[in-house]
């Protein structure tokens, strides 16, 4: 898209938080999903899963030509986040 002035650019911004967001939600789903393969905790913070992962995403940046450290912080926060949700799914899972 080429923005003729601020304003459209700032609804296409809104437009592409609001795909964001709705992906995230679908590989949230998908995680606590996981908790339920997992046999335990050291399968929910899976080291070399995570390392793969941002290897993959730091390599797809570069395809892309997008900041390839970007991508590494905020996929380490959020599979941060992740780790942490699934680890409660995992837990309460167990419990019951």
């Amino acid at each position: 898209m080429t923005a003729q002035n601020l304003e459209e650019l700032r609804h296409e911004i809104d437009a592409l938080d609001t795909q964001l967001v709705q992906l995230l939600a679908k590989r949230q789903a998908c995680v606590m999903q996981a908790a339920r393969f997992k046999k335990d905790t050291q399968g929910v913070k899976d080291h070399a899963r995570v390392e793969a992962v941002i290897q993959k995403v730091r390599e797809k940046a570069i395809t892309y030509e997008v900041n390839p450290d970007l991508v590494e912080h905020l996929y380490r926060e959020m599979i941060g986040s992740f780790i942490t949700m699934e680890l409660a799914e995992f837990s309460e899972q167990k419990d019951t």
